[in-house]
């Protein structure tokens, strides 16, 4: 799933690839997926962006916007975007493929759920559209220490660290996957409650919130994640479903997989005990 540093990752290699390339042909919902939706109606995708050329590509949270001119497509944190060459073969089914003028296209697929959205410019009304554009990103300067305090102010004292961080977009894009290794860095379990944590913890989770997802972002993703080649991200990561099963590499103590607020959670019971 895209969450902050793919979908940064993402736009960057969509504007340095398909900047310039023009759109002959958009083929949309040709693979009936019962987790896909699309904005409106598909069958129009093709006639809305038809000789419209790319120019340039935004990441919003876990969304990547794709530019062209005065349109749009919106990617949400569920879609698989890959570039093919001119000499590439599409696969039969996809949620999504456009062909540009030079033979390459850009092929989207759904890996659980995730929705496609094709729009003029300012036409978009989502509210998950809206807020990702709206909050400042965990990547810029703008999400200072004192705009995380008033997050948590907002949230209350009785929000765990996974609720405070990973639902009711107060972060737009940091979800279940970036925040484990996120909070183990940070030494806080993410069923802590936040009036248990001292200030200093609070100055540890928001500089390992910051640190974390930079260093995801600069290693190309996570090596949970695929880019726009097809290509596995150079972030290790420290928690996830591919390494519970070895012990923390800290202390040595076998890690713990809990369901927890809508999806697993894993943490060293002894660096992360909860408060």
């Amino acid at each position: 799933m895209l969450e902050i540093p793919e979908s940064h990752v993402l736009a960057a290699q969509i504007e340095k690839t398909l900047t310039g390339k023009t759109i002959i042909e958009t083929q949309a919902a040709t693979s009936p997926h019962g987790l896909a939706w699309y904005r409106g109606d598909p069958a129009t995708y093709d006639q809305l962006l038809s000789g419209h050329t790319i120019t340039g590509a935004r990441s919003l949270g876990g969304q990547v916007e794709i530019l062209a001119g005065s349109q749009r497509i919106l990617l949400h944190d569920g879609i698989h975007a890959r570039y093919l060459k001119p000499e590439d073969k599409a696969p039969d089914k996809h949620q999504m493929l456009i062909r540009f003028d030079d033979g390459s296209a850009l092929m989207c697929t759904v890996q659980m759920y995730g929705g496609i959205e094709a729009y003029v410019e300012g036409e978009n009304d989502n509210y998950y559209y809206k807020i990702a554009s709206e909050k400042p990103s965990p990547l810029t300067e703008a999400f200072s220490e004192k705009y995380f305090a008033a997050l948590i102010r907002e949230g209350g004292p009785k929000l765990s660290s996974k609720a405070l961080l990973a639902t009711e977009q107060r972060i737009p894009g940091l979800g279940n996957g970036c925040l484990q290794d996120i909070l183990f860095r940070a030494n806080i379990n993410p069923q802590t409650k936040m009036l248990a944590l001292r200030e200093g913890d609070m100055m540890k989770l928001f500089e390992s919130v910051k640190g974390t997802l930079r260093a995801m972002t600069q290693g190309g993703g996570r090596d949970t994640e695929k880019d726009l080649f097809g290509q596995t991200g150079g972030y290790p990561t420290i928690l996830s479903n591919r390494t519970y099963t070895k012990p923390c590499p800290v202390c040595g103590s076998a890690i713990i997989r809990k369901s927890y607020l809508g999806g697993n959670v894993y943490y060293c019971p002894q660096c992360q005990p909860v408060l």
